[in-house]
């Protein structure tokens, strides 16, 4: 019974996760290491130094941060090093990184800047332009500094609750032609890591969403206009069983493979915007995010996140669908259908959403 509607319940399954927008996770084949933690008894930096930097009223609205982190070769955060930013008009400042090898340039107007970074014993290295929209929160490549015996390098980091808020905040304001939730979408492909409550407030607020509502909704009268699962029946109450199974199937997969497993996991579970290189590369690479992803600490991994919560939702499926179509299959079939209509969604994600998508169209992809 449950096999023969099969293809009918993957263009459900399939549709619901584009119009949701909110099923996706994003390997980075190119992202870089996390920097280690600071030595616990390193001694305090000098103050930072930095010049006050001019803004008008207008710019002060609207001002933008960049920020991160310095690193030696090994990973360890290096304090001390002399941080200049460079900007329009002559504007500049200066920062010591600290304790934690962290800089923060608030308060900036929109333009473009040079960061350049120097330490003891080091030769100084710059970031190229950095060109920062009006109230912009901007994250940098790796720069690698030379060094007697290797390198040293540049990454994003800062306050990693406030950045990880400001990433909830980016994308929740994503939306496909301003209504249809893209929140799963990141077109920043150097984006720091959402924290473990983020992840969590980011799954709830796509599941609350009223569209979510509507794709349940559509998924239910689908299955109802093609009469899959008969032993639910037909009329208002066979209407109701399908509309609650597949609510069901949507709480537990945004849940599970968006929150619970990527806090486990370590892992991010957007989907990262290449948006660079041949179609095919871009294909690929969109269609290999649904088993492969990006942690936390910026190394490529399988996706565990999302692929054991496509088969965890499914095995929980087994509590609610009709005695007749539970079992082995079920699981099996609704596993793989969620996995494949990932990287479906995936590849519109990849071609078709950005320049519909609100707040995403002078974000950057790969760099």
């Amino acid at each position: 019974m449950f096999t023969s509607a099969y293809p009918a319940r993957l263009f459900v399954f399939s549709a619901s996760i584009l119009l949701s927008s909110t099923n996706l996770l994003q390997p980075a084949a190119h992202a870089q290491e996390s920097p280690a933690l600071a030595l616990p008894n390193a001694p305090e930096p000098e103050q930072s130094v930095a010049q006050s930097v001019p803004a008008t009223p207008q710019q002060a609205a609207a001002a933008g941060k960049i920020t991160g982190t310095i690193v030696d070769a090994d990973g360890a955060v290096v304090q001390g090093a002399h941080v200049e930013l460079t900007g329009p008009s002559g504007v500049s400042a200066a920062q010591i990184s600290g304790r934690d090898g962290q800089y923060v340039f608030p308060g900036l107007p929109a333009g473009d800047y040079e960061i350049t970074v120097t330490g003891k014993g080091m030769s100084s290295a710059a970031s190229g332009d950095i060109a920062l929209g009006a109230g912009e929160y901007r994250t940098l490549p790796n720069i690698a500094l030379v060094v007697s015996g290797g390198v040293t390098s540049v990454t994003v980091s800062g306050d990693k609750e406030e950045l990880s808020r400001e990433q909830e905040h980016i994308a929740v304001q994503q939306r496909v032609i301003g209504v249809i939730p893209n929140f799963y979408s990141s077109y920043d492909w150097n984006a720091p890591p959402m924290l473990a409550k983020q992840k969590f407030q980011l799954s709830a607020r796509g599941l609350i969403d009223p569209v979510s509502f509507l794709a349940v909704a559509g998924i239910a009268g689908a299955e109802q206009n093609r009469n899959i699962f008969p032993s639910y029946g037909g009329g208002i109450e066979g209407y109701g069983k399908r509309y609650g199974a597949a609510m069901a199937n949507r709480v537990s997969g945004a849940l599970l493979g968006r929150a619970v497993y990527p806090a486990i996991f370590h892992q991010d579970p957007r989907y990262f915007y290449k948006g660079k290189g041949s179609i095919k590369s871009r294909a690929l690479y969109a269609i290999s995010a649904a088993v492969m992803t990006r942690s936390d600490s910026g190394r490529w991994e399988p996706n565990y996140s999302q692929v054991l919560g496509n088969f965890s939702a499914a095995a929980l499926s087994n509590l609610y669908y009709p005695q007749a179509d539970r079992g082995g299959s079920l699981v099996l079939l609704n596993g793989l259908s969620e996995t494949g209509g990932n990287a479906v969604s995936n590849l519109i994600r990849e071609f078709l959403l950005k320049p519909l998508t609100s707040h995403a169209n002078n974000a950057n992809g790969q760099p």
